[in-house]
């Protein structure tokens, strides 16, 4: 019987800190975090609330948010605090009226985020959420690098370091050259 799985925060670039209210942190565990909407609420969304209802997962430390879910191998104690730590978030931010029923909830929710996790460890997850015919609706898709591709081909963006960039800019005061004699 292979190991169990869960979703784990990844921040292949810093975009998941614009793009959200709040980023999940890196490493986190994840569920879908989908029962934080309903329907009625989707249209009422801000900006940034919108993105986390298209394409987030849910941090269950943080109740932040994160694009890509990275397969990873755990162990039955930290499936066990995943589950006491969401029922904990569950309570304390949601409003659940006891631990008990929120360890049940939170069970589910784990046990969901581990059924996608039916690929190799290290496969990229991501999530995209609709409304459709007034119901919501989740797709998945998993990324897997090709077998060419170097370590680091999920790398979303470039960043690079621009010769200059921090120098001083130079100014030009266009008034006071027309106020000069010629």
């Amino acid at each position: 019987m292979s190991a169990p799985k869960l979703p784990r925060a990844i921040r292949l670039d810093p975009s998941d800190s614009f793009v959200f209210r709040k980023a999940a942190e890196p490493g986190e565990w994840l569920v879908t975090g989908s029962f934080l909407f309903t329907p009625e609420s989707v249209t009422e969304l801000d900006t940034k609330g919108r993105v986390a209802f298209r394409s987030g997962f849910l941090g269950i430390g943080s109740f932040g948010w994160s694009t890509l879910a990275v397969v990873t191998e755990v162990t039955v104690e930290e499936l066990e605090q995943a589950a006491a730590q969401l029922a904990a978030q569950l309570v304390d931010k949601l409003g659940a009226p006891d631990l008990v029923a929120a360890r049940a909830a939170a069970e589910e929710e784990i046990a969901f985020a581990a059924s996608l996790c039916d690929h190799p460890a290290q496969t990229l997850l991501a999530l995209h959420r609709t409304l459709e015919e007034g119901e919501i609706r989740e797709r998945f898709r998993s990324l897997m690098p090709r077998g060419d591709a170097p370590k680091d081909a999920f790398r979303a963006f470039e960043f690079v370091e621009v010769d200059g960039e921090d120098e001083p800019q130079e100014q030009v005061d266009l008034m006071k050259l027309a106020r000069e004699p010629r």
